[in-house]
């Protein structure tokens, strides 16, 4: 019971530090038979390495990921896979400075008061570098669920910082570095280069969605499955709200509009999200999740250190200033491990179950 361990079925331990010798995770439960190489991997992993902008940490890390186990001849055989990426970039001297004191808004000394000593290099397991093979077990999940369900992921950015983004396309997600659905990001990118000149950071809203998603996953009471996805959104660095479908706002919504009346054409809105009763409806799961501001800054904060004195303390290094910038492949991969998680439940509880209707279209009118 040491928190390094997500899922059952397909249970993902993961392991490392920021600037240990590598990182990684070891997938237990996929199923046998399915096509795997590192190449369906990669390119989640590219989506989410630092450096690919100047908007985000200049740490450089290639984030190859390599196959050690549970695939033979191409395919894997139902044992544990090992996945391994490297770190080659790390830059430990720039920690030296803050291992007497305690950066406000991170884990320094949460840590140090559970463990009785802490890894202040990068933030050791604190680190966000650590949700990288989250991603890596992601993608294995997408491609399983694809295969079996043609279930997808996506996910674009909402707000960052004090804008909020309209939602033009999701073509446009893949074409600029904030993973946001507008085709011009020029007033985000000026937003950024402030923020960053005045040595600040900021937050951001992150939506992630699953189409395609088989009804009836998820089980009552406790292991309901928007309950899952609050669990697994929760478990990401950083993240401090979860909102499934309408989320807060339903607060202001009447009865009378709220709920998703069903029709022969299907579902007339979506504002639970795509669950009723922790259960699965077929429709687009929607979650949103909200970060907090980067807690490694370059300005100065009022801080104590070992000796419980009053200090400053300045974070040196390279740190994204909205760590939000690079969490949507996180969302996404986060999202796949729950849902193929209650699937291979579905699978062995209620595999041999006959519906007695058809599924209700996903669709909206």
């Amino acid at each position: 019971m040491s928190g390094n361990t997500f899922g059952t079925l397909f249970a993902v331990t993961n392991f490392g530090e920021s600037h240990g010798p590598a990182i990684g995770c070891v997938i237990d439960g996929c199923p046998p038979g399915m096509a795997l190489s590192e190449s369906d991997i990669q390119p989640d992993l590219d989506r989410r390495r630092p450096g690919t902008s100047r908007h985000v940490t200049q740490r450089q890390e290639e984030d190859k990921v390599e196959i050690l186990s549970g695939v033979y001849e191409g395919r894997t055989t139902g044992t544990p896979i090992a996945l391994l990426i490297r770190n080659t970039d790390q830059r430990s001297k720039d920690y030296s400075e803050i291992a007497q004191t305690f950066r406000p808004g991170h884990a320094d000394y949460t840590y140090l008061q559970k463990y009785g000593r802490r890894d202040p290099r990068g933030g050791g397991r604190a680190s966000a570098r650590l949700t990288a093979p989250m991603v890596a077990a992601g993608a294995v999940a997408k491609k399983w669920l694809f295969e079996k369900y043609g279930t997808t992921f996506r996910g674009c950015m909402q707000q960052i910082g004090d804008i909020a983004i309209p939602f033009e396309s999701w073509d446009h997600v893949p074409h600029n570095p904030f993973f946001a659905p507008v085709a011009d990001v020029s007033a985000l990118e000026a937003y950024m280069d402030t923020l960053r000149k005045a040595g600040d950071s900021c937050g951001a809203r992150i939506r992630a969605v699953a189409s395609q998603v088989p009804v009836g996953l998820g089980e009552p009471l406790f292991d309901r499955l928007d309950a899952d996805i609050a669990y697994a959104m929760m478990g990401i660095n950083a993240v401090k709200g979860v909102e499934i479908g309408a989320g807060f706002a339903s607060v202001t919504q009447r009865g009378t509009t709220h709920g998703d009346s069903p029709t022969p054409q299907g579902f007339r809105t979506n504002n639970a999200g795509g669950v009723l009763g922790g259960i699965s409806t077929g429709q687009d799961l929607e979650v949103s999740i909200a970060i907090k501001p980067t807690s490694s800054i370059i300005s100065p904060r009022e801080t104590i250190n070992l000796k419980g004195e009053s200090t400053e303390v300045v974070t040196k290094g390279r740190h994204d200033p909205c760590v939000g910038i690079r969490a949507t492949p996180i969302a996404e991969a986060m999202l796949a491990l729950v849902v193929i998680e209650h699937a291979l439940r579905q699978r062995a509880q209620n595999g041999d179950v006959a519906p007695p209707m058809d599924p209700i279209p996903s669709s909206f009118l």
